[in-house]
């Protein structure tokens, strides 16, 4: 095809999601009061760790944390769902495009590093308890924090940019319901393969990490499990069964998005999965971690009977 029959596409349409006609709205209401709950269960956590002296720790500051990412990571993509479910045009400019994918995979990778960290505290904590205060220390904890953002939002930086460099002039159709590299370097018209070979260092990324934490956790198991009391035992698996739940929900649905081939799924899988990890998983995490924690219950609670609480969302 010659270069001046090509015209650039401005614009991307998603084919993942019903018409309004076809039942879209049954689907909105559902995804708003997720949104809602994952938004207002997250700021509950992040304030509650926040304004309770009693969890001013690293554990807790990690939760943090990793529940204040978890807030953005799901604005990246979730507005725009709930737009396109009740909008009869379902598109994306393609600068949103590219800023959608860098923030939901720049967010998911620092959420990724931050478990990671997390498995490292609580393998510090019950594997060494006496090194624990003088190793992770509010210096290291900030540094750690710090690194897994710059980490982030620093490792995807070159490739949103080489991609926005990249021709495209149609189809302009995303099979998916949200920007994802796979997706929009199949619509390139030119050779792509260098940048799908840089996903492929990513996976092996989140592969290696995948390892890392569950063999952290295992040796945490095996401490624990010799540990001669009974109530030091449920106290020490208490700490550690909610960061093992989160990072089965994260990595979990991840690999099952990313570390496979594409081909062996339809559209439908596809778009299935992906609201597996941008949407399901986002869902269960402030539950996991609000229910399975005394302390953090009993935050929670002191924060709603707390005139603060009033204040803090007035703003």
């Amino acid at each position: 095809m010659e270069s001046g029959n090509l015209s650039a596409v401005t614009e991307f349409i998603f084919i993942g999601f019903p018409q309004p006609r076809e039942g879209g709205l049954l689907y909105f209401f559902p995804l708003l009061f997720i949104y809602t709950f994952i938004v207002i269960g997250n700021l509950m956590i992040f304030f509650a760790v926040r304004l309770d002296t009693r969890l001013h720790n690293p554990m807790y500051n990690f939760i943090s944390i990793f529940s204040f990412l978890e807030m953005w990571y799901t604005t990246a993509t979730i507005p725009k769902m709930l737009s396109n479910l009740i909008s009869s045009q379902k598109t994306i400019s393609f600068t949103g495009c590219l800023l959608q994918m860098y923030f939901f995979h720049s967010l998911g990778n620092t959420e990724g590093a931050m478990l990671t960290v997390m498995a490292f505290d609580r393998y510090i904590a019950i594997c060494n308890p006496l090194r624990y205060p003088t190793i992770m220390t509010p210096r290291l904890c900030a540094q750690l924090s710090a690194g897994s953002c710059i980490y982030g939002f620093l490792i995807l930086l070159p490739e949103i940019v080489w991609i926005s460099t990249l021709p495209f002039c149609g189809p302009n159709q995303i099979h998916q319901i949200f920007c994802d590299f796979t997706p929009l370097l199949n619509l390139a018209c030119t050779d792509a393969s260098v940048i799908l070979v840089q996903d492929v260092i990513h996976a092996l990324g989140i592969l290696i990490t995948g390892l890392i934490i569950p063999l952290s956790y295992i040796r945490v198991i095996v401490v624990i499990l010799g540990i001669p009391s009974t109530e030091g035992r449920k106290k020490a698996f208490s700490t550690c069964a909610a960061h093992i739940a989160v990072f089965l929900l994260f990595f979990g649905s991840v690999a099952l998005m990313y570390l496979r081939f594409s081909a062996t799924y339809t559209t439908f899988w596809d778009t299935t999965i992906a609201l597996t990890f941008s949407v399901l998983a986002p869902f269960f995490n402030p539950i996991i971690y609000s229910l399975r924690n005394k302390d953090m219950k009993d935050a929670i609670k002191k924060l709603l009977c707390s005139p603060k609480v009033f204040n803090i969302f007035s703003i």
